[in-house]
């Protein structure tokens, strides 16, 4: 699962005088990074046949750990200061958790039905923010929600016996994942390396404190090239959606996101001979297209209540 601030609560939108060259380009390069974060899961999932989930994700976060090194030579400790450093620290652990439980569960689920259910995160995110923030949720919103979820049970068809059931440590993983986006949006104030910065260090002491009890040491250059390939696609990624952000608003880029299952079924039938069922798909398009309609209410919302629109 991708760390993305895909909500325009948590990114600041750029100026509407930004040129329609500034948003291609913040297409193109969040496209490129949900390819390449599909990439990174299929890559997770080959190596779950050999190696535990703690020591793939280690090495997928080894890239942005050495990432955010360069940072602090370069720019100090400073990196670090923030207003929340409580929240930061916690933010990291729920990274940490997040991904491995995911790849822990695509070792069993096919990875087309992990990512469809994966995209329950952003609903997620509406109920906790209604809950924890006090954000108020209208009824248009709410009901995007119930229809997301209902989605979500298409895919997972409770009780048919169609999928794993570890596909349900997907849906902690989404929730884990929709607990950073929750953090992010209270640490708002703090720059966005700030965050990358905490969250990829305790995250890789929490995985690296772990690591010595799983690790298995590769056997063969193919292993040892896999790894290594993980931890700079992951790495490329995450600077691609950094990139996308500066070139155009979170809410221009954001359904991208939802790109990732069409890699997701691409590489599990070309790599694991997967192929999602017609409910996968009919579960993915009802969850996909009530996102997409809750991340532009959201947007709009926002418009109105800064005065934009």
């Amino acid at each position: 699962m991708s760390d993305i601030k895909i909500s325009n609560t948590v990114i600041n939108p750029v100026s509407k005088t930004k040129p329609r060259s500034s948003a291609t380009r913040g297409l193109i390069f969040m496209a490129v990074g949900m390819f390449l974060f599909s990439a990174g899961d299929m890559l997770a999932k080959y190596l779950t046949a050999d190696f535990h989930a703690v020591q793939i994700m280690w090495s997928r976060q080894a890239g942005l750990m050495g990432g955010v090194v360069i940072l602090i030579a370069f720019r100090g400790l400073s990196v670090f200061r923030s207003t929340h450093p409580r929240l930061q620290i916690t933010r990291g652990a729920a990274a940490a958790g997040s991904g491995t439980i995911f790849i822990f569960a695509v070792a069993y689920v096919p990875l087309a039905d992990a990512v469809a259910v994966s995209f329950v995160a952003p609903f997620m995110v509406t109920i906790m923010g209604a809950l924890f923030l006090g954000e108020k949720v209208g009824i248009r919103r709410w009901t995007a929600v119930i229809i997301g979820f209902l989605g979500t049970l298409v895919v997972i068809r409770p009780g048919a016996d169609a999928v794993h059931p570890a596909v349900f440590l997907v849906l902690i993983a989404a929730g884990l994942f929709a607990t950073r986006q929750i953090l992010s949006r209270a640490l708002s104030d703090d720059k966005t390396t700030t965050t990358i910065a905490y969250t990829a260090l305790v995250s890789g002491a929490i995985l690296s404190a772990a690591l010595p009890f799983v690790w298995k040491t590769p056997q063969t250059g193919q292993a040892v090239l896999i790894f290594v390939g993980l931890a700079i696609i992951a790495a490329a990624a995450e600077i691609c959606i950094i990139k996308a952000l500066e070139f155009t608003e979170a809410v221009i880029v954001a359904p991208v996101h939802y790109s990732l299952i069409i890699w997701g079924t691409m590489y599990g039938y070309v790599i694991f001979n997967d192929l999602p069922d017609i409910w996968t798909w009919v579960g993915a398009a009802i969850i996909s297209t009530s996102g997409i309609y809750t991340l532009y209410r959201e947007h709009h919302l926002s418009k109105q209540a800064s005065g934009t629109e």
